[in-house]
């Protein structure tokens, strides 16, 4: 419902329009926007929204300067320049659909696998992320995208232990007496849960944080444990150790509501404290004193992020964390437990969203968007056997500044031969390379429904502007097509407004309230298993997965060494991690002129000690580099490295890197243990001085 506009001689009456912030975080915050004669005035949290509580981060705080920015994408336009160059010229939405249209169309009468959509998490929303586009790729018979690039080791490590993406109510960690923060700068990427935490710290919780970098969370908190970056299932085994010799296990839930313990038992009596510390490069008292912590402090709860799983043996270690709280009946009180995502609470009905029987019994390939640097040049393994990508449709996503070993993914987008469609608000580091780059809406210009992962309420974000210039929803775009390419089924008439109600079955959640509100609640249990009752096949907390040993996996949690473990090369002798600038998103953000001049440049932390080493002070131009690539930027001295270790901070657009580069030139396609996923913080590198 958009805003009247009024006369221009008498302005009209300020309105306030309800909606959510749609990017990548677990906070997802209810927004109230305020229009005045047509423009949006005002855009603040929604004080009645209780997670949100009328704060925003600093990001989203500047949604506003970011919708009207100078250089948002306002018209279609085709390419007129080479590749990568930047070059276009504006068209009419016509020409460029028609085109678009004209190319699909007989790639899709030969082989229809040779088209590949590539999306992900630029919004969150289930109409303008993963609806109409779905349906369109369906009919057509494309490849399909495994969209694996941030969660999945993680993700699929919780449905294997737990039964999905569930776990606490992020509003019980309140009443913690003990809350570990594991992989997780909450006050950077999950503002909203550090207000629990803060609460319950006033109480007198105790809070650890556990994170090779230290981070501002870190610093905040009661304790800081710097383990080396993939070590934390190491480190999770030792706890369980602990646990295990001094008896601080609630034998009854174990005996009641888990599967596998004895299996288990075995396993982590192999990992003693002094073990894990040698592995994890932390004192060993230091991981004695935590289990002690964890093993007699009730409640106890674990708040995990997917930090920790961007490494080969993530989902291992993901496993390891998720076992915890079983051991110590920590799921008996509605303030214990472990929350990495609480996305599986909800009863979304993708099957109508994306209608997969559009594929008509068809079983297209699969390509990991991971790997989309190998499978764009050619490799045979990423192309699952197929034929070469010939088309990509790029929305929701930037793989060229996002994606790991960056250069192989811009050669690839690189290709003459390669027809790239991009739907985009501004001009990335992709969208360079587009053959047609259309224009899309932003949040407060379109309908969406959204779900979360960091809490359990529904949220509808209605359109409070028109969108500016011909800017599009995502769902328009694909509706389009649609009728360009001659798909007459009804479903390809739904508007935006028809897929908000398909996202959920009737009865599913409270829509009376949703649309009165702008945000529902899922009606839930406190402490979900308190009394077992997991979405798993046992009903268990299965420490031992049969799914697993299906497959010819181990069963159980282990410690799983990166692919490249910190000290095991003499010519890249640095591990390295790339966190999240705090004021960017991913690589969103990056464009906003007041939050890149906070962020200043790309950096690298680094300790004092690898500096002194190799003569860099702070402030210096430094070269890191591995057999992958190089990147170049300027070294920060900091307190928050540990020796061995550096922070390539991201995600930088590479066109306003120094070198044209970001820190994912370095990083590799090598995959996560369980879940296809990347990883990122599996890398390591060396580093030099610049003259």
């Amino acid at each position: 419902m958009l805003a009247p506009p009024a006369s221009a001689s008498t302005p009209s009456p300020a309105v306030t329009v309800h909606g959510a912030c749609p990017h990548d975080c677990p906070d997802t915050c209810a927004l109230v926007t305020t229009v005045q004669d047509g423009v949006a005035v005002k855009l603040q949290g929604n004080p009645a929204h209780p997670h949100t509580g009328g704060v925003l981060c600093t990001k989203v705080s500047r949604y506003l300067e970011r919708s009207v920015h100078p250089e948002r994408l306002l018209y279609p336009m085709k390419r007129s320049g080479p590749k990568g160059s930047g070059q276009f010229e504006r068209i009419s939405w016509d020409e460029a659909l028609d085109a678009i249209a004209g190319r699909l169309g007989p790639l899709a009468a030969h082989d229809p696998s040779t088209i590949l959509p590539y999306s992900y998490a630029g919004t969150m929303g289930l109409v303008q992320g993963e609806s109409m586009d779905r349906r369109f790729f369906h009919k057509l018979g494309a490849s399909l995208l495994d969209r694996t690039i941030c969660s999945t080791a993680g993700g699929e490590a919780m449905a294997l232990t737990l039964g999905g993406k569930v776990g606490m109510r992020v509003e019980f960690f309140a009443e913690a007496r003990l809350i570990l923060i594991w992989g997780s700068n909450s006050i950077g990427s999950n503002l909203h849960f550090w207000r629990h935490a803060q609460a319950a710290k006033r109480a007198g919780a105790r809070l650890v944080c556990i994170d090779p970098r230290k981070t501002e969370t870190a610093d905040k908190c009661d304790e800081h444990i710097a383990l080396l970056p993939g070590t934390d299932g190491a480190l999770a085994l030792a706890l369980m150790h602990e646990l295990i010799v001094h008896d601080w296990l609630d034998h009854d839930y174990i005996a009641r509501y888990t599967v596998g313990w004895d299996a288990l038992r075995e396993r982590a009596l192999q990992w003693p404290p002094a073990r894990a510390a040698a592995v994890c490069g932390v004192p060993e008292a230091q991981i004695v004193a935590l289990a002690r912590d964890y093993g007699q402090t009730k409640p106890a709860a674990i708040r995990l992020n997917y930090g920790m799983q961007r490494v080969r043996g993530g989902g291992n270690a993901a496993r390891a964390v998720a076992c915890l709280p079983a051991l110590t009946g920590a799921w008996r009180h509605r303030a214990g437990g472990v929350l990495l995502s609480s996305s599986g609470a909800y009863p979304v009905d993708r099957a109508a969203l994306q209608r997969p029987d559009l594929l008509a019994g068809r079983r297209p390939r699969t390509i990991n968007m991971s790997c989309i640097g190998d499978a764009l040049n050619g490799d045979a393994r990423a192309l699952s056997g197929g034929a070469p990508v010939q088309a990509v449709v790029v929305y929701n996503s930037n793989p060229v500044a996002v994606a790991p070993e960056s250069a192989k993914v811009a050669a690839g987008f690189a290709r003459e031969d390669l027809f790239t469609v991009v739907l985009e608000q501004f001009q990335t580091d992709t969208a360079d390379y587009a053959d047609y780059l259309l224009p899309a809406s932003v949040q407060i210009e379109h309908w969406d429904i959204h779900t979360s992962y960091g809490h359990t309420d529904v949220l509808l974000n209605r359109p409070a502007v028109a969108p500016r210039g011909e800017a599009r929803s995502n769902a328009w775009v694909f509706r389009e097509l649609a009728r360009r390419m001659g798909f007459d089924e009804p479903c390809f008439a739904d508007d935006d407004e028809a897929l908000c109600r398909a996202a959920f079955a009737p009865g599913a959640i409270d829509v009376e309230q949703l649309h009165a509100q702008g945000f529902t609640t899922l009606r839930l249990p406190d402490a979900p298993f308190a009394e077992g009752n997991f979405p798993t096949p046992s009903g268990r907390c299965e420490f031992f997965s049969e799914r697993l040993a299906a497959q010819g996996a181990d069963g159980l949690p282990d410690h799983v060494p990166n692919h490249e473990p910190a000290g095991s090369s003499a010519a890249y002798p640095l591990a390295m991690i790339s966190p999240p600038a705090r004021n960017f998103l991913n690589s969103t953000f990056v464009n906003v002129t007041s939050l890149r001049a906070i962020e200043g440049e790309p950096l690298l932390e680094i300790h004092a000690d690898d500096a002194a080493a190799r003569g860099i002070e702070n402030g210096a131009m430094v070269r890191v580099f591995n057999g992958r690539g190089e990147h170049r930027c300027r070294a920060e001295v900091s307190r928050r490295a540990r020796t061995g270790v550096v922070h390539g901070l991201g995600i930088w657009w590479r066109k306003l890197g120094h070198d044209g580069t970001n820190v994912n030139e370095l990083t590799s396609q090598r995959l996560t243990d369980i879940g296809r996923g990347p990883t990122f913080y599996d890398c390591l590198v060396q580093v030099e001085r610049l003259p």
